[in-house]
């Protein structure tokens, strides 16, 4: 299906890997896998024709449709997800676009007994027989499916892609792959941003896919059971076994051990053999026999041993001062996203020196509840900071905030102080940006790079409570047990924000679950969490709920109703991303009258402009309220 030979490509002068060979045939899961810019993403680019390898060979079929879902994806703005999902039927919306097109020169001729009149019926009916070869009249409810299964709801289909996040946006992104009937699959980082329903849905899925798939992906379970082959990319070699993720490295370790021991039998022959050849050096009636044995220490061929590419970063977090005893203190704290409600009254109690996991489904209130303790989002109820309180955050998309167009260095300087500027270089090292590497721009670097870019800004501030939603996303393996043993160590207060069992063993000593708009406290580990919640894994807790509904009997919508339905989804969705820009933009506000009030006061008309902001935020939202009402009116 796909031959490799002697693939090479280099960036700088360096090579990232060099004559690499291997084959991809059907029914191949590839779990492709290798530390932080090792070029798996490199090689999935070159696997998709869309970067140029140096050097080297890909034969494929002419026929071979390849999908690829990439890190960074770019979305056209003003369709829903239902559209955007039907750009995976490339081929049958042009036939759609042409059967219309014909049928309105139907409906509207009457020479029915012309020759040309004749000829449009011919071309309909050729149009329609290759519309249902294509699967025309299916791929409606395909979509559909797909994209329920990938955690969308039939509400969700007509809002526009522009109110989703960038995680839902790849979820659109990869339906649309899944649709595609590829044969082959390149996936880069597919888990990301899914919940543990969706990641069982897909697993399902690729297990039962018939073409080839090449999965990059630091999550150990998914591999596990998802792929029937490893290969790993490392220092600038592959190495290439027909075993999913665990058993590959007991099988490698197994092979290195055993070539550690050839070689060192190897070399005590070699080392016999030398000594032979001196001695027999010395005498002029042995030199044939010197000679002899030259020759056949040459023609040896030496054992060599896989090398391992073990250069993981050094992390340390210090603590800046020492605060009071309670560090956040909650009280009846709600939020709701117009009328979705998030979290409701809760009461929370974190003290000096805790560790703390929040778990539970995604969409309950983990992430919510994180960015309301650092003051990123408004809410409802009563939060207070202890004394000395220095907050340390990582978002889940920590990542995004980067400027693509400053380098590694350049990034870090801007965020570091006259205290700390003297030291930037030494912490990018410590994070595997050494020599050359810190002139990369960061839009070049990989999705595990930018986070470990975004953890050494994350040094530059000083802090005694650290917050990590989802620190572990695009990390390898090897870095996140780097981290997990940097946080180990932590000696200040720590909130985790993860649904990685393995992450958070050993890590947090209070478990608070997120369920119902509510959260529960278990005074234990995680594995105490799991024994009382009497389940072997957070996938078991975090799985959702699926009650089937009875469909009611409902008279069929006519075209005129289903085409305001949308029309009125579309208009929700722009008052929904009006009503939030104009927040930020009230709460940039708030922020500047609390820092210098003088200042921000002495602007011409500002109080004007201030007021009316707040007048259009009430307008929009009472617009939004209305159009609420018309949906619900149209919908029942």
């Amino acid at each position: 299906m796909l031959n490799i030979h002697n693939l090479s490509i280099s960036f700088q002068g360096e090579y990232l890997f060099e004559d690499i060979t291997f084959k991809l045939g059907n029914g191949d899961r590839v779990g492709l896998i290798g530390k932080n810019g090792a070029g798996k993403s490199t090689m999935l680019k070159i696997l998709s024709k869309e970067l140029e390898p140096d050097s080297g060979q890909i034969a494929t079929d002419k026929t071979l449709k390849i999908g690829f879902l990439k890190q960074d994806i770019d979305f056209v703005f003003g369709r829903t997800v239902l559209e955007e999902a039907y750009e995976a039927f490339t081929e049958i919306k042009q036939l759609e676009a042409k059967m219309e097109a014909i049928n309105t020169q139907l409906a509207e001729r009457i020479d029915y007994e012309s020759d040309g009149y004749h000829q449009l019926m011919i071309d309909i009916n050729d149009l329609q027989h290759q519309y249902e070869i294509l699967g025309g009249y299916n791929y409606q409810g395909d979509t559909e499916k797909i994209l329920q299964g990938l955690g969308f709801k039939r509400e969700d289909f007509n809002k526009l892609t522009d109110t989703f996040s960038g995680g839902w946006r790849m979820r659109i992104e990869l339906a649309k792959l899944l649709l595609q009937n590829n044969d082959v699959l390149l996936l880069d980082e597919p888990t990301n941003h899914l919940d543990i329903e969706s990641i069982i849905w897909l697993e399902n899925f690729l297990r039962n896919y018939s073409g080839a798939v090449v999965i990059v992906s630091h999550d150990k379970m998914f591999l596990d059971n998802v792929t029937n082959r490893t290969i790993e990319i490392s220092l600038g070699r592959i190495y290439d076994y027909p075993k999913p993720y665990s058993r590959y490295l007991v099988l490698r370790e197994e092979l290195r051990e055993q070539q550690l021991a050839s070689q060192k039998n190897q070399q005590k022959q070699i080392e016999h053999t030398e000594k032979l050849i001196e001695k027999f050096r010395a005498k002029a009636s042995k030199a044939s026999m010197a000679q002899s044995l030259i020759k056949k220490l040459d023609k040896i061929e030496r054992i060599e041993v896989d090398e391992d590419d073990n250069s993981v970063m050094t992390l340390n977090f210090p603590v800046s001062v020492t605060p009071g005893k309670v560090v956040v203190e909650a009280s009846s704290v709600s939020k709701n996203y117009g009328q979705k409600e998030v979290l409701k009254n809760i009461n929370l109690l974190i003290e000096r020196d805790s560790k703390t996991a929040f778990v539970g489904q995604n969409g309950q209130g983990k992430s919510t509840l994180a960015k309301i303790i650092v003051g990123d989002i408004k809410f409802d109820g009563n939060l207070k900071l202890g004394h000395n309180v220095q907050l340390g955050y990582f978002a889940q998309n920590q990542a995004e905030y980067l400027d693509g167009n400053k380098t590694v260095l350049d990034t870090m300087i801007d965020a570091a102080n006259e205290t700390n500027r003297s030291k930037v270089r030494d912490i990018l090292g410590s994070f595997l940006f050494r020599g050359e590497e810190v002139e990369k721009y960061v839009r070049v670097l990989s999705g595990g790079e930018r986070n470990r870019l975004a953890l050494a800004k994350l040094m530059l501030q000083p802090f005694n409570v650290l917050i990590m939603d989802e620190p572990t996303n695009h990390l390898d393996i090897k870095s996140k047990n780097v981290l997990k043993e940097a946080l180990k160590r932590y000696e200040g207060t720590l909130i985790l924000v993860s649904h990685d069992r393995d992450f958070l063993q050993g890590l947090a000593n209070k478990v608070y679950e997120f369920k119902d708009h509510k959260i529960k406290e278990y005074l234990g580990d995680i594995d105490y969490y799991l024994e009382q919640r009497k389940v072997e894994s957070l996938r078991e807790v975090e799985k959702r709920t699926i009650i089937q509904e009875v469909p009611k009997k409902k008279s069929k919508s006519t075209y005129e109703e289903q085409k305001k339905l949308k029309s009125l989804n579309n208009r929700l969705s722009n008052v929904e991303a009006k009503i939030s820009s104009l927040e930020k933009e009230i709460k940039a506000i708030d922020i500047e009258l609390e820092i210098n009030y003088e200042q921000a006061t002495s602007k011409p008309n500002f109080f004007d402009n201030y007021h009316n902001k707040k007048s259009d935020l009430d307008s929009l939202m009472e617009q939004w309220e209305n159009i609420q009402v018309e949906i619900e009116t149209l919908n029942n």
